[in-house]
């Protein structure tokens, strides 16, 4: 059920229900951070393992000393630049927040969600939510109640309508080390502009220190329609005697031989476009039936680096 309806969203999440919850990011599964019903209900619905962790979202600075403890220097200028905004804090959990949220870790992944009607939400209750995105695990993120629907409508859910996402990917993960911040997943915050606040980041290395925080799977954001995300579309295309197929590029359409029939798309080389349209393009594809989806590798740098890491993970065959 889609409705605009705060005051059913509200209530229901008192209860120890859960909701679909419009962000600027992506939509998600929201819940009482502080109820277990509610947390292992969003595990079972998104079939997620419980080793993976959850983002807790909060709708003013005050609430941020609900779940956690210590608050380094560089969190706080993070949190004064992009706040409310898809910037994810890992902090150092408080004794209140479950181990359920953080899969036994120490830390938890804490954001301010930059979506007015989220905020006006969160501000109306007395505890922060938990609000992993609205899909089924692995699958395309959600930017919009429909595809929330399309997911989850059977099973009763009531879903805020926020309108489309204006961002489209899902918010930057940032840790820190002592004087060091780590970035645990690429987002829709570059890299770029977090070295223009806080001066130079480390990637973490996801072998060395395993699932720690939300989006760190390697299988992830996948169509059920075969992805391949290739550097060379035409030495790709060659292996297609079919026209069954979508072709998707960053910048310039490629000249393409025996294509009249296939879906041909093109970014026109803007990388906010791209961020903003990937999932909603991707689930619209998927309804089509196709033999697969062909993707070539986008700029290595800003939003680019973002998109790489979704579509990586997406992909059946790199």
């Amino acid at each position: 059920m889609i409705s605009t309806n705060i005051d059913t969203a509200k209530q229901l999440l008192q209860n120890e229900g859960i909701i679909g919850f419009p962000t600027e990011t992506v939509y998600g599964l929201a819940g009482n951070v502080f109820s277990d019903k509610a947390i292992r209900s969003i595990f079972e619905m998104k079939n997620r393992p419980y080793n993976n962790p959850l983002i807790v979202h909060i709708g003013n600075i005050e609430q941020l000393d609900k779940v956690s403890q210590e608050i380094p220097l560089k969190a706080r200028i993070l949190a004064e630049q992009f706040w409310p905004g898809p910037l994810t804090l890992l902090l150092k959990k408080s004794s209140e927040v479950s181990d359920l949220v953080t899969a036994g870790q120490s830390t938890v992944a804490v954001r301010m969600p930059n979506h007015s009607l989220a905020l006006d939400l969160l501000n109306s209750l007395n505890f922060p939510l938990v609000a992993p995105s609205a899909n089924p695990y692995q699958s395309i993120s959600p930017t919009s109640a429909k595809h929330v629907e399309h997911y989850f409508g059977n099973q009763g859910l009531f879903i805020l309508e926020g309108g489309e996402s204006i961002n489209g990917l899902e918010s930057t993960i940032v840790g820190f080390e002592e004087d060091e911040v780590i970035v645990y997943r690429h987002g829709a915050i570059p890299l770029e502009e977090l070295e223009s606040a806080v001066g130079s980041v480390r990637l973490n290395e996801e072998q060395k220190n395993g699932i720690v925080s939300p989006g760190m799977a390697a299988k992830h954001y996948s169509p059920k329609t075969p992805l391949i995300f290739a550097d060379s579309l035409i030495k790709q295309i060659e292996h297609f005697e079919t026209k069954d197929i979508a072709v998707i590029c960053f910048d310039k359409l490629p000249k393409l031989f025996n294509m009249e029939s296939s879906i041909i798309y093109s970014f026109q080389g803007n990388l906010e476009n791209a961020a903003k349209r990937l999932y909603g393009l991707l689930h619209e594809l998927d309804d089509r039936n196709l033999e697969c989806i062909l993707i070539e590798k986008f700029p290595d740098q800003g939003l680019g680096r973002t998109i790489n890491d979704r579509l990586k993970r997406a992909a059946t065959l790199n």
